[in-house]
């Protein structure tokens, strides 16, 4: 580790190496500085096998997190390295190490932030805002950026892997998952309504954060939101990513694998205070066709993670971690009944945006 982090222009002597957090994609290591007026910083082995093409996701971050602190800058805002990553560079000027096996990268640790993992009104509403905000900030990125996992949030391609997921039938799953496919076969064409409209001009990619989950930014003591972490899928896509798929965990009462369907629903509470923190800050930029169709991304989102689920149950679970033999098909179920959930409200929260 001491040699890794050697590779890179940061200040102080290494005190200590420790793992931080218990993110699913990459290994992340707090390293503590033995000198009270130096940083502490954050050392990250990026998974180069789902992010495969390294140099643009760490352009994508540079030019993402340059942008924002010069936002900040302009803005007069104090403090700016409590609002945005600053990422060290190493002696060749990246901001990212290769050790001939594995990519690194170090940031500066934010001191005295926290995270959390279980979302209120109060803390959904600030989430919305910040989101809202953060493409708001980004509205104006001159710089072009790249997909750094292609089609990740395309339904049509997710469909098509379902179905060639459902013509091979890997390892026999097929028959248990009729209803299953039914429920899918009868929503599909109108799931692919954000594809369609982007084709025909009418919805704009613009950059988004692709995984606005609540642990996804930084909070202070006092509970204010500081700034949005996790920067790796910031890439273009349609505002439906950031508004669907934090409703999507956020405003289920239950864990997207729990086996108790009768107990998943839709949390109105929640619905409502991340819509109104959201459209304070984004409603300045998005486009009325945008806006009418947000209850289409809150109803999207769990039909697509429902439709990645049972592609995985169906291959023989190879892409998601699994701890039981129907997990997947666990999570398919619950993924739906949300769905429907999310359906029964569509014209009350079309009522609540108009």
């Amino acid at each position: 580790m001491n040699d890794i982090i050697s590779q890179f222009d940061f200040e102080g002597t290494i005190a200590s190496v420790q793992p931080l957090g218990n993110g699913l994609i990459n290994d992340t290591f707090l390293v503590t500085t033995a000198e009270a007026d130096k940083p502490d910083y954050v050392l990250q082995r990026i998974n180069h096998h789902i992010f495969t093409d390294v140099e643009l996701l760490q352009h994508n971050i540079e030019t993402v997190t340059h942008h924002l602190r010069q936002k900040l800058q302009t803005e007069g805002v104090a403090d700016v390295d409590r609002h945005v990553l600053r990422f060290i560079k190493t002696a060749v000027g990246k901001t990212y190490y290769f050790d001939g096996t594995n990519y690194w990268r170090l940031s500066v640790y934010i001191a005295d932030t926290v995270t959390v993992d279980a979302v209120t009104p109060e803390s959904s509403y600030d989430c919305g805002r910040a989101f809202g905000h953060f493409e708001q900030q980004l509205t104006d990125l001159k710089e072009p950026l790249g997909e750094t996992i292609p089609d990740f949030h395309n339904m049509e391609l997710r469909l098509r892997q379902l179905r060639q997921a459902v013509n091979d039938d890997a390892v026999g799953r097929l028959k248990e998952v009729t209803k299953e496919l039914q429920l899918i076969d009868a929503h599909a064409d109108e799931m692919c309504l954000a594809e369609q409209l982007h084709r025909q001009g009418l919805l704009p990619k613009r950059i988004c954060h692709c995984d606005t989950k609540v642990n996804n930014m930084l909070f202070d003591r006092e509970g204010r939101v500081l700034c949005v972490i996790d920067l790796d899928t910031v890439m273009p896509a349609y505002v439906f990513s950031d508004y669907g798929d934090f409703l999507r965990t956020a405003a289920n009462t239950q864990p997207e694998d729990s086996p108790l369907l009768d107990e998943v629903d839709f949390r109105w509470d929640i619905f409502e205070a991340f819509t109104q923190g959201y459209l304070e800050s984004a409603g300045t930029f998005l486009t009325p066709v945008e806006r009418s169709h947000l209850p289409f991304a809150v109803a999207l989102f769990p039909m697509m993670q429902a439709v990645r689920f049972l592609a995985d149950y169906l291959n023989g679970d190879t892409y998601y971690k699994t701890s039981y033999a129907d997990h997947n098909l666990v999570r398919t179920r619950n993924q739906l009944r949300l769905f429907q959930r999310v359906q029964q409200r569509r014209n009350d929260m079309q009522r609540l945006i108009s």
